[in-house]
């Protein structure tokens, strides 16, 4: 039995946990940091992302700062371009059907890049995401959709990185931590109940709380009650651990609910990947590169603009536009002049795929698909394209269809070039977009907006944020946003406390 009492207790162990558990040392508070999962399953989502943040950059001279070591032959070849505030929150707004909460949305942009080298600070190093966010199109690179950096390992390298921070100032981690509930007494929230290693329920006390243990994507009854039907059908990306435990035990003592809740991020998917993540798994179930193709549902149909944005705004809603397909399910289509933008996911271990030299060869090897459909709609496809305009990958080129019921927007190349490829995919849950309410602080807010004493929240688990989409890479950037903030809150409240 845990007879300690601690400043902070900080519940997840991903990267917004992490950042919180930095910050509040950095205020000079005792740390407690509770994983629900055993250390070789560690960090949450986060150990399933690229690591990638999206953040406010006013040229290169701002990358240099967070990427020190960017070279010059980088620089020559490279339009980094930038990311002014004003575009970070009109892409916010704008993904978002402008439900995104104002306030919230505010702090995330304005804080983002001092946040980066804020976690800079502590270890972490960033590289620019070449190959993913920049395709190397005649001899040049040019950043696209807004976002620039990733950090070197990817997100597991992210996580370990600011946990061995964490650490090194002194912090506790324990794993195998199934928290259950909050404490609650006469100063507010005075600690936690927990399990290790689904023992006997113990209790531990602490002057504040920070809840960053992720959404309730991994919850089949949760998703089908909040998501609807179909969903308790979804793969999901991410950890298996994020059943929505913080968001549970934060209404069960008054905190508000606030967002979406019948809303997540969601994504094409290896359709036959397995229910859950596994991060120590050699293989991906990623199948980002839609928009070099033609997708097609059970009809031989398209049934969404491949080509309407960049990837980075449009990714996360696809999942939800796969699931309501006939049967849950389709296939992306590419001839021999995308396969050099096919990233490396698509080429593991794991891929449903199929091979031709011709699209009639192809129409029967694709399960679940009308032939005769997908050969019309190959044919409709390929007559409607404009070939005036040239192809380019890295900026929305205008290469587009005309007259057709569903239009390809951008980078319309025609299936014509063999041989072509096609993949199977479903929908894939990253995480859900409904939690509870915090303010700037982050601290959790009551149904009358009224903090709840010695809680607050960051990460996934936060609702407001993210309506119907988000903008790629911003994930990541507002659990350190306010991961740092509710952290250094958590902290000086604490120390406040324990200074009476």
């Amino acid at each position: 039995m845990e007879t300690k009492v601690y400043d902070v207790i900080v519940v997840g162990g991903g990267n917004a946990a992490f950042c919180a558990a930095l910050s509040a040392l950095e205020q000079g508070a005792s740390v407690l940091v509770l994983e629900r999962a055993p250390e070789e399953k560690r960090g949450g989502n986060t150990s399933f992302t690229g690591g990638t943040f999206r953040t406010v950059y006013n040229g290169v001279d701002d990358i240099r700062k967070i990427v020190p070591d960017l070279s010059d032959h980088d620089i020559a070849r490279t339009d980094f371009g930038e990311y002014t505030v004003a575009q970070f929150l009109d892409d916010i707004g704008r993904v978002t059907q402008y439900h995104t909460d104002p306030d919230l949305a505010e702090t995330l942009v304005r804080q983002s890049t001092d946040t980066l080298l804020w976690i800079r600070g502590h270890g972490v190093r960033f590289v620019p995401n070449y190959g993913r966010q920049a395709f190397d199109h005649e001899g040049r690179y040019k950043f696209f959709g807004g976002f620039v950096i990733a950090t070197v390992g990817g997100g597991r390298g992210l996580v370990d990185g600011e946990a061995k921070a964490a650490r090194k100032l002194g912090a506790t981690v324990r794993y195998d931590a199934h928290v259950t509930s909050l404490l609650r007494g006469a100063s507010g929230v005075e600690g936690v109940r927990v399990q290790f290693g689904g023992g006997v329920e113990e209790e531990i006390h602490a002057r504040a709380v920070v809840l960053a243990c992720g959404g309730f994507e991994s919850n089949r009854e949760w998703r089908t009650r909040y998501l609807g039907p179909g969903w308790d059908l979804a793969k999901v990306r991410g950890t298996r651990y994020n059943t929505g435990d913080g968001i549970r035990m934060a209404l069960d003592i008054g905190a508000q609910p606030y967002g979406q809740w019948s809303g997540c991020h969601s994504v094409s998917w290896e359709r036959y990947a397995p229910d859950f993540g596994e991060p120590e798994a050699q293989t991906s179930g990623q199948r980002n590169c839609y928009q070099f193709s033609i997708m097609v549902n059970a009809e031989g149909k398209r049934f969404v603009d491949e080509g309407s944005d960049f990837r980075n705004f449009t990714y996360a809603k696809l999942g939800r536009i796969v699931l309501q397909q006939p049967g849950g399910y389709a296939w992306q289509v590419f001839d021999a002049q995308s396969d050099q933008f096919l990233r490396d996911e698509y080429k593991l271990r794991g891929a449903t795929k199929v091979t031709a030299n011709t699209l009639e060869e192809l129409a029967p090897q694709l399960e679940g698909v009308n032939p005769e459909g997908f050969l019309k709609t190959a044919r409709d496809y390929n007559a409607a394209i404009t070939r005036d305009a040239p192809f380019n990958p890295n900026v929305k080129d205008g290469r587009h269809t005309v007259g057709l019921e569903i239009p390809k927007s951008n980078w319309a190349n025609p299936l014509e070039v063999a041989p072509f490829q096609a993949y199977a995919v479903g929908a894939g849950v990253t995480f859900t977009f409904g939690g509870v309410k915090i303010d700037t602080t982050a601290r959790v807010l009551d149904v009358a907006d009224t903090p709840l004493p010695g809680l607050f929240a960051a990460g996934e688990l936060v609702g407001g944020i993210f309506y119907f989409n988000y903008p790629g890479g911003s994930g990541l950037m507002s659990g350190a946003v306010f991961g740092r903030i509710s952290g250094r809150e958590a902290g000086q409240y604490a120390c406040g406390l324990r200074t009476k």
